[in-house]
């Protein structure tokens, strides 16, 4: 997958979602990609509140809000902290 700091969700399953979410989260940090966006698509809100879940608890997470654009609430945008 190409880490370009648009992850999308609906390729994997819910069990899979954590370590993907993680996994890509260090891929940026690696490239210094410090501006993510993370489709989770809007359906019941379970993979958003799951995603969020961990953003909360991820110390490298400067700050998450639902995307403002077109997408809304089907996609978050992360700000990763520097260094």
């Amino acid at each position: 997958m190409p880490v370009d700091g648009i992850l999308d969700l609906h390729a994997f399953r819910p069990a899979e979602v954590k370590e993907v979410v993680l996994a890509y989260i260090e891929a940026c940090e690696e490239k210094n990609i410090r501006d993510l966006r993370i489709i989770h698509g809007k359906g019941m809100g379970v993979l958003r509140k799951q995603v969020h879940s961990l953003l909360d608890r991820h110390e490298r997470v400067k700050s998450y809000t639902i995307a403002t654009d077109a997408s809304s609430w089907g996609a978050t945008v992360v700000r990763l902290k520097s260094g």
